[in-house]
């Protein structure tokens, strides 16, 4: 579908034209006459799908419309990380190019006092559109720098991520702020519980839109050694000892399990470094500098890296344990084997998480190679198989608030805005 077949007005689509965007994406095409209608959308898509403009392309557009107050912020765009706020402050420049009287500015942390005053002046003078990091629109916020209580739409983007990095208290206050009619948008590249309850605390009878999930690409070479939790960290010995494993990312998990992984990696001499949710920005961004530089050979990480970070080079992913569900897999294992390189998947499966990985064979509609143990190690735990179980293939809407017609849940937001 093109873009110029919705209702986006004739500047955001002067803007793609220019831009050379024709063709909408899946996300795309199901996303903005949603938004345009004035439904609460739940997103569920990967990185790289085009869900900044999902939501950036209608939100423009209905403010360039006009009918919102001029005094007022009239979007906040949530992001984890100063470098996603980067990221959609640039597209919301191309996007809004002949947008006159829309405003911006970004606010997030990790910079000097004069970043700071330019931040302060862009609130004061009344920007349209706020695109932030909870902590840094937080401090604002206590400080009575701004106001949302006229914010006519509000943007939780990668929310899997904010909760990954501990921000769950810091949205909800935020989201206290913001009026009960204001239009509120989240997407998630997963669907946990933790990211349903906050959906349902947060949105409004949402419209559930979930794009199929990508299968990892076919040159990573994936691999697993079933194992007791205990024969890990020998595993990861022997793998060292045997090659020159240079630009791996071993994920686990949780954060306190990094921390261990990586004390006894130092313990063995391999040159590493953690990255999790107790870093600070600045922390994160000098792991992630010397590990990109090439000054850093393993990186030990929560699934915060697992998505959002481009690096092109790695040639090992290692899961420590087994991720969630196939998605979390299917994000983890595609840090590698990018920009047309080979790349290699190793996976740790524990007693206890057998079952959990035959879900995710399911869903790859393959068996994973299994390696045999170094002999030192000892007998490895049973891999039993199970039958293999039909799936329901559910997907539209979510039920858990009423489904009802889209006549019956449409809310005219636009004919109700606070003057």
């Amino acid at each position: 579908m093109k873009f110029e077949e919705t209702y986006l007005n004739d500047n955001i689509l002067d803007a793609l034209y220019d831009m050379r965007f024709d063709e909408m994406t899946p996300i795309q095409e199901r996303c903005i006459p949603e938004i345009l209608d004035g439904y609460d959308v739940l997103g569920v898509a990967q990185t790289g799908t085009g869900k900044t403009a999902a939501y950036l392309l209608p939100i423009l557009s209905l403010l360039d419309d006009g009918g919102f107050p001029k005094d007022a912020i009239n979007c906040v765009i949530m992001s984890p990380t100063r470098e996603l706020a980067q990221q959609i402050d640039q597209a919301m420049q191309g996007f809004g190019y002949y947008l006159d009287g829309i405003s911006s500015v970004a606010v997030y942390g990790g910079n000097d006092g004069g970043r700071y005053d330019q931040e302060l002046k862009g609130l004061r003078l009344g920007a349209d559109v706020i695109i932030a990091t909870p902590g840094r629109l937080l401090s604002h916020l206590k400080v009575g720098n701004l106001d949302l209580s006229r914010c006519s739409f509000f943007v939780l983007d990668e929310a899997d991520r904010m909760l990954d990095m501990g921000f769950s208290e810091d949205i909800m206050r935020i989201v206290k702020e913001l009026p009960e009619n204001c239009q509120r948008v989240m997407f998630s590249a997963t669907m946990p519980q933790d990211i349903r309850k906050l959906a349902v605390s947060m949105l409004h009878n949402p419209v559930e839109i979930k794009l199929a999930v990508s299968k990892p690409a076919e040159k990573i070479q994936q691999s697993a050694y079933v194992c007791y939790e205990p024969q890990k960290l020998k595993i990861i010995e022997n793998l060292f000892k045997a090659g020159d494993l240079k630009r791996v990312i071993v994920f686990s998990g949780k954060k306190e399990k990094v921390k261990d992984i990586t004390r006894q990696l130092k313990r063995m001499k391999i040159n590493c470094a953690e990255m999790h949710s107790d870093l600070d920005q600045r922390e994160r961004d000098q792991v992630m500098l010397k590990f990109k530089a090439g000054q850093t050979d393993v990186l030990i990480a929560t699934d915060i890296v697992s998505r959002g970070i481009d690096i092109d080079d790695i040639r090992t992913v290692i899961n420590y344990d087994v991720p969630h569900d196939a998605e979390d897999y299917v994000h983890r294992i595609g840090r590698t084997a990018r920009a047309d390189r080979d790349g290699a998947a190793i996976t740790f499966v524990s007693d206890l998480d057998i079952r959990r990985f035959q879900q995710i064979e399911h869903f790859l509609g393959k068996e994973v190679e299994k390696r045999p143990l170094p002999e030192e190690l000892g007998e490895a735990p049973v891999y039993a198989s199970r039958p293999k179980k039909r799936s329901n293939g559910h997907h539209g809407r979510w039920n858990s608030r009423g489904n009802g017609s889209k006549n019956n849940q449409k809310r005219n937001k636009r004919n109700n805005r606070q003057p």
